[in-house]
């Protein structure tokens, strides 16, 4: 958690920002609390705009990140709890000026941006005494059975993909052995201790190498375990209490486009209160700067109790 020096002269109780971290990657070596420590933390370059307009900003490390167990990446409800439950912390942190009642906003991009997107819907069911006052969600990837496993599958990031598949496999008990090859299964306690400062010892690995089938892993979303595993961790089935605000860059190449607009269609139709903001920045890493930059606008706005303009009779 930190704290800002900068006063807070906006409306009521200063508010905390729960803010969800984009992939650090699976090793306990990469918690965003021990890259804090080590002044190394890339996030930095995109909350400490938040700090200086005077929110407090508390950064979760998620489940199995830093903590004995296996990362829960890309697991839906475990990664919104640890949202909810970071923003839970730091009203009891005895930080001047919060109590329980202090507001909330919530704040991620792509990893982060699925963590928070999944803490807006589950924060009235998970913590329905937190005053969420608005979420902004930056190319969410919302539905890992879509484009986006086919999209990253063999290239740059495939180290995503295999993260997802050890934090899934983890979270759902599932044997490595009754999907993956040989080597594939081999090569899953090594996807556990990388970083993504090391994306490229795992780039550009073919998933259909690693299965005993020689077939990607897309060829077996259809069937269990993994149908219901992907099912289960799709964000949009649930409406937010609170307004939401989806970004994603038209040109993103590791989280389709598609899905974080589909996302938004699914959050209209329950009858939420969403404004999609489509982005011209370049590729998945251009989307975090302008993504930030509306973030700022946005939170004001929220925190001093303006509605927000709904985009969802022009999705």
């Amino acid at each position: 958690m930190v704290s800002p020096k900068t006063p807070w002269i906006g409306p009521g109780k200063r508010p905390i920002i729960s803010y969800a971290a984009g992939t650090q990657g699976m090793g306990d070596s990469c918690a965003p609390s021990r890259q804090l420590k080590a002044m190394s933390e890339y996030e930095t370059l995109f909350f400490k705009d938040l700090l200086l307009r005077g929110y407090i900003v508390a950064l979760t490390d998620y489940q199995g990140l830093g903590t004995p167990g296996t990362h829960t990446y890309m697991v839906r409800e475990a990664q919104g709890h640890a949202v909810l439950d970071m923003a839970r912390a730091a009203q009891r942190a005895g930080f001047p000026g919060t109590d329980t009642s202090t507001p909330i906003g919530l704040s991620g991009y792509s990893q982060g941006g699925g963590a928070v997107a999944a803490a807006a819907e589950l924060a009235a069911s998970y913590a329905p005494e937190l005053t969420v006052k608005g979420t902004v969600a930056g190319a969410p990837p919302a539905d890992l059975s879509s484009a986006v496993p086919a999209k990253i599958d063999g290239t740059l990031y495939s180290a995503f993909q295999l993260y997802a598949t050890a934090g899934l496999f983890a979270a759902y008990h599932v044997d490595p052995a009754s999907i993956l090859n040989d080597k594939g299964v081999a090569l899953l306690p090594r996807v556990e201790q990388n970083c993504v400062t090391g994306l490229f010892d795992l780039a550009f690995v073919k998933s259909a190498t690693l299965t005993k089938d020689g077939l990607p892993f897309t060829s077996s979303f259809g069937e269990e375990p993994l149908r219901t595993i992907l099912a289960d961790n799709r964000i949009g089935n649930r409406k937010p209490n609170a307004p939401v605000m989806i970004t994603h860059s038209v040109s993103d190449d590791v989280i389709p486009y598609p899905v974080g607009k589909q996302l938004a269609k699914d959050w209209c139709a329950k009858g939420a209160n969403v404004s999609f903001r489509p982005l011209l920045a370049p590729a998945h890493v251009g989307g975090i700067l302008s993504t930030f930059a509306l973030a700022l606008p946005f939170f004001k706005a929220r925190f001093g109790g303006l509605p927000q303009v709904s985009t969802c009779a022009v999705l």
